[in-house]
């Protein structure tokens, strides 16, 4: 027969003894040590004496607080799309960059554009020299009719041809002005300092009048905006205190209702709240967050969050009840403030034991 080796030998001593110890436990909360004890009551042996710190557990209105996901955005918000149909050649820069007012965010083909600049200019060049020989013959002309040289005919026939000349250097003039407006389209730049929030195109995709090719937001006037359902958004009132959470940052801060949308979404059944958000250090345009809300109330049991005992997982109380203390299992919910709720286990008007020494 083989013998157990010494160090499983220890193991099953000590499985057995950690098991041997949580059924005393369970057998000592559940009184039977004790005897005439009801169910789930443990009286504490030696504590005759009225505690110093108790507290009744009570049934009040508390708020139930839901929390709506939000996303920061700037109030000064730009979408940098093409004025033009043009193929982008070039784009400079990506999601969370900065850029600084006037700096170049894409650049689309400009070679159509320059080729008809090319034109405008050689056009220009030919009004400007046929204004020129216009200009000279009325001159000359002026000058015979001065000395009755030339007839009056023929002096307002050239000076008619020096306007009709004119006129086509301006017209050759603002042609050119045109084509460079466009040209200088074909770059795409920040109009403020911001942070670039989206990019929404890659080079080669053709640009399209009015169709974004990046978002560019200011860090400056951030607000929260998020989706609440209209039961609950009938609540809120602009300038109202509300609560935001920013996990990002971790951190919870009061802020202010800004705006609220008069329409539901008729697809969600929400309206979209816009919170503005403090001066909040590391906060940026596109940061995820949370607007918590009081959406209803509900009766709930309510006792010092001090009274009550972990053991493991378990959740216990001392209470005090003719006389003794007993040790009761109970079951919590939520916390408010320094309260707890109690879900099962306790009464109204019952007593709790509090600021005991929590095992650790």
């Amino acid at each position: 027969m083989s013998q157990i080796e010494p160090k499983n030998i220890n193991k099953i001593v000590t499985i057995s003894g950690a098991v041997l110890a949580l059924i005393l436990l369970l057998l000592y909360m559940q009184g039977s040590f004790v005897s005439k004890v009801p169910p789930g009551l443990s009286p504490q042996v030696g504590d005759s004496n009225t505690p110093g710190n108790t507290a009744v557990v009570e049934k009040k209105q508390v708020d139930d607080i839901l929390a709506w996901p939000g996303t920061v955005r700037s109030r000064t918000v730009a979408n940098i799309a093409p004025k033009m149909t043009a193929r982008i050649i070039e784009i400079k820069v990506n999601a969370g960059d900065k850029v600084k007012k006037g700096d170049v965010i894409a650049r689309l083909d400009e070679r159509d554009i320059k080729a008809q600049e090319n034109a405008a200019l050689a056009a220009l060049a030919g009004a400007n020299a046929q204004a020129n020989r216009a200009q000279a013959d009325a001159q000359r002309t002026r000058s015979l009719y001065s000395v009755d040289a030339a007839t009056r005919e023929s002096f307002d026939a050239v000076v008619a041809r020096a306007k009709e000349a004119q006129a086509g250097v301006n017209q050759a003039a603002s042609a050119v002005t045109e084509i460079r407006s466009r040209l200088a389209d074909t770059l795409l730049l920040a109009p403020f300092d911001g942070i670039v929030v989206k990019r929404l195109k890659e080079p080669g995709d053709m640009g399209l009048p009015g169709v974004p090719v990046a978002t560019l937001q200011t860090p400056q006037g951030l607000r929260l905006e998020a989706e609440v359902p209209s039961t609950c958004a009938g609540r809120y009132s602009i300038g109202m205190d509300v609560t935001v959470r920013i996990d990002t940052l971790g951190l919870t801060a009061s802020a202010q209702i800004d705006e609220i949308s008069p329409e539901v979404d008729p697809q969600t059944r929400t309206r979209l709240i816009k919170i503005a958000l403090p001066a909040i250090e590391g906060l940026q345009p596109g940061y995820f967050g949370w607007l918590e809300q009081a959406c209803g109330q509900h009766e709930a049991l309510l006792i010092p969050a001090s009274a009550v005992l972990h053991i493991g997982q378990l959740e216990v109380v001392k209470i005090w009840s003719e006389g003794r203390q007993l040790m009761r299992h109970i079951r919590t919910g939520k916390t408010f403030g320094d309260r707890v709720e109690v879900i099962s286990g306790l009464h109204v008007g019952e007593t709790v034991i509090t600021h005991f020494q929590q095992a650790q």
